[in-house]
């Protein structure tokens, strides 16, 4: 029985101490980041830039004014943001509120799904990049996977709005392509307002 429970109280001491010191490479791994923002973020935004073409991508890095450039603009406050959420909080509807203007000026261009919210895996390897020194540790590294797993939920999250976005946009277009036919059957004759069931056709006038 003396050996269970010292057993039992080594296991426990053990767990402790695991969690202790998990839970300082975690401090460590934050504080790191959060000292790096500045440079991370300048990074990750250039590559979020450099996805537009290169007219554009020009205009949104050298004009600094936010009422000229409200695209850059948004962007870049929009990412700090974003990053301090994936450094250490998480909170899926602040990040939304944030990255949601992102993606939606993104789903209205010619992007393809993957590139237009493929730059918020692009993080992984700005971080990478830019703790090329602190990642010697391989206290840094392992702190590195629950980085690594708020990106993942950061992109799906992304993609869920870029989908939304673009269902609005195409139900738009069904919309406004219904109003134009309705619009000429109308200015045709053929076009017959039924107040309970809407509209109907009618053969042409004779």
């Amino acid at each position: 029985m003396p050996y269970c429970w010292l057993f039992s109280q080594m296991r426990s001491a053990t767990t402790r101490e695991w969690g202790k010191r998990e839970r300082v490479v975690k401090d460590n791994l934050v504080a790191i980041l959060e000292a790096k923002k500045p440079a991370i973020v300048k990074r990750w935004f250039e590559l979020v830039v450099n996805s537009y073409p290169a007219d554009t991508a020009a205009f949104l890095k050298r004009q600094k004014d936010q009422f000229a450039n409200p695209v850059g603009h948004t962007t870049k406050k929009g990412l700090e943001a974003v990053y301090d959420e994936v450094v250490s909080g998480m909170d899926r509807e602040t990040i939304i509120s944030f990255l949601d203007p992102i993606i939606r000026i993104r789903a209205v261009q010619d992007f393809t799904p993957s590139r237009a919210v493929g730059f918020t895996l692009d993080l992984k390897r700005v971080i990478r990049e830019t703790l090329k020194k602190e990642l010697k540790s391989p206290q840094t590294v392992s702190g590195l996977a629950e980085i690594d797993t708020h990106i993942d939920r950061l992109c799906l999250i992304g993609f869920d709005i870029f989908i939304g976005c673009r269902e609005a946009i195409y139900r738009l277009k069904v919309d406004t392509e219904r109003k134009k036919i309705y619009s000429a059957f109308s200015r045709a004759g053929l076009v017959a307002e039924i107040p309970e069931n809407g509209s109907e056709l009618q053969s042409p006038k004779s």
